[in-house]
């Protein structure tokens, strides 16, 4: 068995500072974002530059750390930019660079080489001697490609002195490593360059030439065919196994999902970790961590290419997977003379039965017992985007979420 040195970094995405504010309440050692240019994510909101140093001041103040993905495989017109780009990030301090083209790697190597470089998946890195190629050059951190098995990951973790950095859960790309061209194709967006507009999950159909307009499903699916849309990829009930594989970093995908999608998948991953070191001998799979993340949208789970099962890996013919919880609204501040206050999401009435997302331990059952606004007013309802009080039964904090069973 091979267990790393030290503990598992749980890394998270921020594709904002509201997302960052909450992959760090929830228990993230470290995020991943970008800034506005040169990420694989260009419709998520990302930082400007003076945003990316409040972010890694703001993750300092809360020991975590920040890295900045810059792994797009630029042109030769962009070079200068992002020379620019990366001089900027040495000022700011980032904790690691991501990156996937060796001349973004050789540039930053020369420009900032005290900030540590980090290889993204959409290098490919697929073997051993690949790895121990970019150890010689300089790399510390790779970020292996998902199509590995986790017997062919222990391998490569176990020969060499690179950290190794792998996908515990989120979306996953139908294309080798996430290079993919459909999107170039058939939106004219470049997903190598974060414009991608997953054609892969659109519905897709088959027509007989002599047939025009007579559109027969591939499978037997009423709601269409997604012939090209993956299952999505969940890990949670084998965190043991991850852990002693030499992994020193387990990545949740998803810059440009929701932040309940975030709060939910941070939470689970952190309490699985952290039950894990507190008694590894006797660790148990608690089934609510798996409740918990099907509170969210998704595509069905599966454990993807780690265990070799051609099952999890088969196309998802399914819509997304919704429990009904919706998402409504997150405290924004401590609470106050008038009650919990609460930035509202999607509309809320009096009398709601609720559940509160705390940080750490179970979700709590509650009830919107008033809602007032700034002045004390009592109100009926409040609509989303506003600013306003409920008196509720549980102490509530500043990026716990609160939802409502809109199911039934």
């Amino acid at each position: 068995m091979f267990k790393t040195p030290q503990k598992v970094e749980l890394l998270a995405p921020a594709g904002n500072f509201e997302k960052l504010e909450i992959a760090i309440h929830y228990g993230a050692d470290a995020v991943y974002l970008a800034g506005k240019e040169f990420s694989l994510r260009n419709f998520s909101q990302n930082f400007t530059l003076d945003e990316l140093q409040h972010a890694v001041s703001y993750a300092r103040k809360h020991h975590v750390k920040v890295y900045a993905a810059c792994n797009v495989y630029p042109k030769n017109s962009e070079q200068n930019l992002i020379l620019d780009y990366l001089h900027s990030l040495g000022k700011i301090g980032i904790d690691a660079l991501i990156i996937a083209d060796p001349g973004i790697f050789m540039t930053a190597s020369k420009v900032i080489p005290q900030i540590p470089i980090h290889l993204s998946t959409q290098a490919n890195t697929t073997n051993l001697k690949s790895a121990l190629f970019w150890q010689t050059l300089g790399i510390k951190r790779v970020n292996l490609a998902r199509e590995l098995s986790l017997i062919e990951i222990k391998e490569i973790a176990l020969h060499c002195d690179l950290e190794i950095e792998t996908f515990v859960h989120g979306s996953m790309c139908i294309a080798y490593s996430g290079r993919c061209l459909l999107s170039s194709f058939m939106a004219n967006r470049d997903s190598n360059r974060g414009m991608c507009a997953q054609p892969c999950r659109w519905k897709y159909a088959v027509v007989e030439e002599l047939r025009p307009g007579q559109y027969m499903p591939i499978a037997e699916d009423d709601r269409g065919s997604y012939m090209f849309s993956s299952k999505d990829l969940c890990m949670i009930g084998h965190i043991p196994e991850i852990i002693e594989s030499g992994i020193v970093s387990l990545k949740i995908e998803g810059r440009m999902r929701s932040i309940n999608y975030l709060a939910s998948a941070v939470k689970v991953y952190r309490e699985a970790i952290d039950a894990y070191y507190d008694n590894p001998e006797n660790y148990v799979f608690q089934k609510d961590w798996l409740y918990e993340l099907e509170t969210v949208s998704n595509r069905s789970y599966s454990t993807g290419f780690y265990f070799d099962d051609p099952h999890q890996i088969s196309p998802a013919y399914e819509n997304l997977r919704n429990s009904g919880k919706k998402f409504i609204a997150k405290v924004t501040d401590k609470p106050k003379k008038h009650g919990i206050k609460i930035e509202v999401r999607n509309k809320i009435f009096k009398g709601d039965t609720v559940q509160v997302l705390g940080r750490k331990g179970p979700v709590k059952n509650d009830r919107i017992h008033a809602i007032f606004d700034d002045h004390g007013q009592s109100l009926a309802f409040a609509q989303p985007g506003s600013m306003v009080f409920v008196a509720m039964d549980n102490v509530c904090y500043p990026n716990d979420l609160i939802r409502r069973d809109d199911k039934y």
